[in-house]
């Protein structure tokens, strides 16, 4: 149910301290805000009495910062809620194919409730939207879409979604075109797909295919790219003229992308520039090592860089926290971003663009009409809370607590 009430005593940044022309700081003071059906219907000065009689939650004097997306997570298959396991070692992505096709028969028992118990998680960190990878291919046939959306359904109205379908043993390798077709039907948001140039060995099919199915549903693409070199360089190509001439503008995401981590400078920028002209997304892990990526170019240059957890202690990987600000730390550290205005600006990566001060310095969140989603923290300001990790304390979804001392049950 809907209602109107006031939130007090929230902190919200008003400004950059500066010295000269260097920012050394973040202004800040006390604000109330009025919730009226799920938006942001006033901002008050702290100073200011209310003088109505609408309910009033006290914010005890916590920073207010925009909510978190969790930009590519697989929920579908998943240790997490379930006894430890380390990752057995392969010595390719087709090995771990094999893997699967005895494993996922096994985990799909539990699969709904540890999904459960993700979104919990991730939500408890910050993230109110979430886009979810499933398995589809010949061993699952659309059961663990079937899973991810009955997870989902149970977080109806406390988060937003999005649900790619994902053949994860290659749309041609593992003959999985017609299920593809029937999970866009069954209500997958997204065509997936896996490095088609290695897995599928017909780049130019696969990529056609995925675009014809998006196309079909008026859905968008994510695909899945860990492919380098020339592969990774032609898939690129392809996808950026794929994506140009089928006018889906906005609606195509590379995961990982990591043909760009080593790419000469040159060819990368000018890839950079076409997938930004046509409003082109990367969603990254923050991978360290000789997968580092060149993210930092990739949004001076104009792509949507998005965080994002991806597995999260599962067959393929045993680390992952599903925290996005702690995603958002590792992404400053490993960039340098260690002064005020850097860091307090590298919380876009992770809220889908909206930061409480633009590079500018004029506050730009939150404003009437925003939705009500945000996370309360303790911090001074976001770029402590970048740097620190800090606790959240409680986090709302369109007006409504959904997680904190006082949230309602499910």
């Amino acid at each position: 149910m809907q209602q109107t009430y006031w939130l007090t005593n929230v902190i919200l940044e008003q400004g950059y301290i500066r010295e000269g022309t260097e920012v050394t700081g973040t202004q800040t003071g006390l604000s109330h805000l009025r919730i009226e059906n799920g938006v942001i219907a006033a901002v008050l000065d702290g100073s200011e009495q209310l003088t109505d009689n609408l309910p009033q939650i006290d914010g005890k004097g916590l920073l207010l910062l925009p909510s978190f997306e969790e930009a590519h997570i697989h929920l579908d298959k998943t240790y997490y809620d379930g006894p430890w396991r380390a990752v057995r070692r392969i010595s390719s992505i087709f090995d771990r194919m094999e893997e699967e096709k005895v494993l996922l028969p096994k985990l799909l028992p539990e699969a709904r409730r540890q999904a459960e118990s993700l979104l919990a998680l991730i939500q408890s960190y910050g993230s109110t939207h979430v886009r979810a990878h499933c398995n589809i291919e010949p061993v699952s046939g659309v059961r663990r879409l079937e899973v991810t959306k009955q997870a989902l359904d149970r977080y109806a109205g406390r988060l937003s979604s999005e649900i790619v379908a994902f053949p994860q043993h290659g749309l041609y390798h593992s003959n999985s075109v017609q299920l593809m077709v029937q999970a866009m039907a069954e209500g997958a948001t997204h065509v997936g797909g896996l490095d088609p140039y290695t897995v599928d060995k017909n780049m130019e099919r696969t990529l056609h295919t995925m675009v014809e199915l998006a196309v079909k549903h008026q859905a968008g693409i994510d695909m899945h790219l860990h492919d380098s070199g020339e592969a990774g360089k032609q898939t690129l190509l392809e996808l950026v003229r794929l994506t140009e001439e089928a006018g889906l503008h906005g609606q195509v995401t590379v995961s990982h992308a990591f043909w760009f981590a080593s790419a000469e400078q040159q060819e990368a920028e000018e890839m950079a520039g076409r997938m930004a002209s046509l409003g082109m997304s990367v969603a990254s892990t923050v991978p360290i090592g000789k997968t580092m990526m060149p993210l930092p170019m990739l949004r001076q240059a104009g792509v949507n860089v998005k965080l994002a957890t991806d597995s999260l202690t599962d067959h393929w990987s045993p680390f992952g926290s599903g925290d996005m600000l702690e995603k958002a730390g590792r992404f400053a550290e490993l960039y340098g971003y260690s002064d005020e205005l850097s860091l307090s600006q590298s919380l876009a990566v992770i809220t889908g663009g909206v930061t409480p001060l633009n590079a500018a310095g004029e506050r730009v969140w939150p404003k009437t009409g925003d939705p009500a989603s945000f996370v309360l923290v303790h911090a001074s300001c976001a770029a402590e809370a970048v740097a620190r990790r800090s606790h959240r304390e409680a986090v709302w979804y369109q007006g409504q607590m959904v997680s904190g001392k006082n949230e309602p049950h499910l």
